[in-house]
């Protein structure tokens, strides 16, 4: 296990195995269902390393971790013992929060667990069309079925998969939920279906509600064929009421037939409902959804596109972007395109040119050292190490590459451009908008629109969105009211102590590259001959692992420190550490926080060096190391200041 101590670290902070109804994932973050969200100790988790942030948002508590998510979701679900992919099963949680927060945790747990393999078909897919248009294959050669076959299939049989996370997540029988689907998309049913060419029978606005049906009976009872292949309102509805069904046979027929007659029974009623009710009306209503939702765009497609494109990056901050995930799929089903997430393309790009615009200007290397990878990472699509490593935090870049996103989907209104398939995110996305008639001008147009966006994210963030001295000015004004925006002291210099007594070291030459590398901020190392760490500054403990090896305390002043005892000590648990104060405590400089056994750390074979942190830097416009050889806890270590030198 690569992340065992991280997710150990993980389910201890989020209150506990027995705090936890559910966990998923997606790109990024580990999703969590808590029956306490005040259990969880979410500073500690936001100052852990390996957790990039928390978010709150749809009735879930978001970890955030990063590319990496897949392997500590695999290691937090083997520790915690809990079901891969698992859905909370009790009525009464399910009912908790907003009806927004409700709808978006039902869509988020329904299309999750399907996301990657909806994105590698969904490129497949587009680089097939992306190829004929190259006229690198022909759509009668053998490769580009092949390609096809594995780019369509998945999309194809769609609710087949909808059918397995759809009942999982309210509560069924995941295997059932397939069976329900697979009859929806049933071969035999899907050739009785194929409406005769002729004129719609019900048209709204400039979309088709449904086509001149066609009827067969069911125990006298006419039945109206409807095609359901790609389809996602439908198969989510009937595994809704498939749940509820199943757990009323559960409760009335007798243990010693439930393996097979619950199954029997639930099919008996529900499938015959689905065909004969749910699944036409759920069709229509999804018809005239899609149709209603369109018509809108189509008003004034470039103000739609400045409003998508603009507001997407705040969506995906909140969770909220899963709302127009169904609308988009029925879309591409009953279409054969969606207009609405082709608007939000150009938001990752204008996302990355920020991102560049804050690496060439700032001069702060932890800044420019995390750029990078947040860069690589947006290009494929993965924004959140750029949000929330580097433009989120500083406020005006994120602001400006919502700026620059609205134009961008301002752009793709203009041009008219859709996605035709569910693909990849980011550059992977480009082949998604080649449409039946090949590189039109709506896809071209995509293409003008991302590179507006990035270069239009790129310069008002260079120009306008950056400047390391720009906190100095807010901390000034701030010193002349006396207090600054979290109510602490005002003030243009401050002195850290040295919280131990040891030989100073320059943060860049550990083993840690997290800590050498100034992704945690700006400092020093301490290598300890005395195991005692002190209070550096008058303050408040606003974070203290369990296992006593790391500490974080604000100042009254408002300055992040983090004091972290050793490298990878934190799989000792404990052991060695004794910890005199606990999260929340104030104290004072120069009283004991920490003691540690630093021989016996030794002996186990973990390095004792220990990095000492300003985590919001920027707060200052400088910061002073005063010593440079041996250092006590009498010494001052540190001078942040905003005065020029």
């Amino acid at each position: 296990m690569k992340y065992e101590q991280l997710a150990k670290d993980i389910i201890e902070n989020v209150g506990g195995k027995e705090n936890v109804n559910s966990v998923v994932h997606c790109i990024t973050r580990l999703r969590f269902k808590l029956k306490d969200e005040s259990k969880a100790n979410t500073e500690v988790l936001k100052n852990m390393n390996g957790v990039v942030t928390v978010m709150k948002s749809g009735g879930q508590y978001q970890v955030v971790i990063g590319n990496h998510v897949a392997d500590v979701y695999a290691d937090v679900v083997a520790i915690g013992g809990f079901q891969a992919d698992s859905q909370n099963e009790n009525d009464e949680d399910e009912e908790k929060g907003s009806l927004l927060d409700r709808f978006v945790d039902v869509v988020a747990g329904i299309f999750t667990p399907v996301l990657g393999v909806l994105a590698a078909t969904g490129m497949i897919k587009g680089f097939n069309a992306l190829f004929l248009s190259l006229g690198w294959v022909t759509e009668e050669g053998g490769t580009y079925q092949i390609l096809n076959a594995i780019g369509d299939a998945f999309f194809y049989f769609f609710p087949i998969f909808l059918g397995y996370t759809a009942m999982k997540k309210f509560g069924g029988t995941p295997f059932m939920g397939m069976v329900i689907g697979a009859a929806l998309v049933y071969p035999t049913m899907e050739a009785y279906s194929a409406p005769d060419a002729g004129e719609p029978l019900y048209t709204l606005f400039a979309g088709t509600v449904f086509e001149s049906p066609v009827f067969i009976e069911f125990l006298g009872i006419p039945v109206i064929l409807m095609t359901y292949s790609t389809s996602v309102i439908p198969i989510i509805i009937a595994t809704f009421f498939g749940s509820k069904i199943e757990k009323f046979f559960r409760k009335t027929i007798p243990d010693v037939v439930k393996t097979f007659l619950v199954p029997f029974c639930t099919f008996l009623v529900i499938i015959p409902l689905t065909f004969l009710i749910i699944g036409p009306i759920a069709t229509w209503a999804a018809n005239m959804i899609g149709s209603g939702a369109n018509y809108a765009f189509e008003l004034s497609p470039i103000v739609a596109g400045f409003v998508v494109g603009g507001f997407w990056q705040v969506l995906v901050i909140f969770g909220l972007h899963w709302g127009l995930i169904p609308l988009a799929f029925t879309n591409i089903g009953s279409l054969g395109y969606d207009p609405i997430l082709a608007m939000m393309f150009a938001a990752s790009f204008a996302q990355i040119g920020a991102v560049l615009g804050v690496w060439l200007k700032t001069s702060q290397q932890s800044i420019k050292t995390l750029s990078i990878p947040a860069f690589i990472s947006g290009v494929f699509g993965v924004t959140e190490p750029a949000i929330y490593g580097i433009t989120l935090p500083q406020k005006r870049p994120f602001i400006l590459s919502c700026v620059a996103a609205a134009v961008g989907g301002g752009l793709l209104g203009f041009f008219g451009s859709k996605i035709f398939v569910m693909g990849g995110l980011g550059i992977f996305m480009i082949p998604s908008m080649i449409g039946p008639d090949g590189m039109d001008m709506s896809f071209w147009g995509a293409i003008i629109a991302i590179i507006v966006a990035f270069i239009l994210g790129f310069l008002l963030t260079y120009f306008f969105g950056w400047k390391d001295d720009s906190t100095t000015e807010k901390t000034t004004n701030d010193a002349q009211t006396g207090t600054t925006d979290n109510g602490a002291k005002a003030v243009d210099t401050e002195m850290i102590a040295s919280p131990l007594t040891g030989h100073i070291k320059k943060l860049s030459t550990i083993e840690d590259e997290t800590f050498a590398s100034g992704l945690m901020g700006k400092g020093v190392a301490i290598e300890p001959i005395e195991g005692k760490v002190v209070s550096p500054v008058n303050g408040t403990v606003t974070a203290f692992f369990p296992t006593k090896h790391a500490i974080g305390i604000t100042s009254e002043y408002g300055t992040e420190l983090l004091i972290h005892v050793g490298m990878d000590t934190v799989n000792l648990n404990g052991e060695f550490f004794k910890g005199f104060v606990a999260q929340g405590d104030t104290v004072k400089t120069g009283e004991t926080l920490i003691e540690f056994d630093v021989e016996q750390i030794k002996q186990a074979g973990y390095p004792v060096t220990t990095p000492v942190i300003v985590t919001n830097p920027d707060k200052y416009h400088s910061m002073i190391v005063l010593v440079d050889d041996e250092v006590t806890t009498k010494d001052e270590l540190l001078t942040l200041t905003n005065e020029e030198a």
